[in-house]
């Protein structure tokens, strides 16, 4: 494993708002996580992700650079293999043999990042918030801030961790399933927010996974996770955030479930309601991979009604 710092560059557009404390820190900031990276407790999670059509290799991107300590978190693989559908939550079981294995015990406090700004890292976010470990945040603008800001980086990877007592406890508030998004459709009032583009959203543009239909569930209403984030990759500030939901009529006082692909950009609007105080958001973990697919579901296309 090699250090190496970088030089130090100007920063164009600094994170200025402090988001608010709900239960927890859901966001933390590139300098408070630059003075604690030697805290013995902390562990430092590289959850990047690319979609297949993006041609990067997420792994070996990690060991070229990384944020020093910092583990690599494979969403592919630290899901149930058993399932068809990409990247689903893996069992109880596998996780905690998994953590085990990472070196990361219950009582640890993790910050995971991505190399995008805000992407993947809050899926990662909210597996761990799915298997009920409360102490988890993202690093608000990810790797790209970091870097923009001169920070220290690492390549390779860093010192084996010794194995840690794991015991996830499922959180079965913050996730849907199939059956639970069909009985959520014959109720009234439901809030549902998909994430993905418009043009997904109402069927104009193609998914990028084959054999898939277009369009959306119905009553979805649409807020790309893109309009979350400010142009360095961090989000927007809070009251922005309430903005953006109250403008197609979502009330983040209220329960909301989340919806887009495959389940990553749906926790971004898990992660952005949390911060704004609807901690108990829900993620369709399935999404359009599994909802979209030649299944006799029901689904809308065009904008949302």
């Amino acid at each position: 494993m090699c250090f190496r710092p970088q030089n130090k560059a100007v920063i164009s557009k600094p994170w200025e708002i402090s988001l608010p404390v709900t239960a927890k820190n859901w966001i933390v900031e590139t300098d408070w996580l630059a003075e604690h990276l030697s805290s013995p407790d902390l562990i430092i999670l590289d959850g990047s992700w690319h979609l297949p059509t993006a041609n990067r290799d997420a792994k070996k991107e990690y060991l070229a650079e990384h944020i020093p300590g910092a583990l690599f978190f494979d969403i592919d693989d630290l899901s149930d293999e058993k399932s068809p559908l990409p990247h689903m939550l893996p069992s109880t079981v596998k996780f905690a043999s998994r953590m085990k294995k990472m070196g990361i015990g219950d009582g640890a406090r993790i910050v995971v990042y991505d190399t995008t700004g805000i992407f993947s890292a809050a899926r990662v976010w909210w597996t761990f918030r799915a298997m009920g470990h409360r102490d988890v945040a993202v690093l608000n603008g990810g790797l790209r801030k970091w870097k923009a800001e001169g920070r220290a980086l690492e390549d390779g990877l860093p010192p084996k961790r010794s194995e840690r007592h794991y015991s996830p406890l499922q959180n079965t508030e913050i996730i849907r399933d199939l059956d639970d998004m069909k009985a959520l459709l014959k109720k009234n009032g439901v809030q549902l927010v998909d994430a993905r583009p418009a043009g997904r959203f109402e069927g104009t543009e193609a998914e990028p996974r084959p054999g898939l239909r277009q369009g959306h569930i119905p009553g979805s209403k649409n807020i790309p996770s893109q309009q979350l984030l400010n142009s360095d990759g961090t989000y927007k500030s809070p009251e922005e955030i309430v903005t953006l939901f109250k403008n197609v009529g979502i009330d983040v006082s209220k329960p909301v479930v989340t919806t887009c692909g495959s389940g990553v950009t749906a926790s971004m609007l898990a992660l952005a309601l949390a911060v704004v105080g609807q901690t108990n958001a829900s993620v369709y973990d399935g999404s359009w991979a599994e909802w979209g697919q030649e299944n006799g579901l029901p689904i809308e296309t065009g904008p949302a009604k």
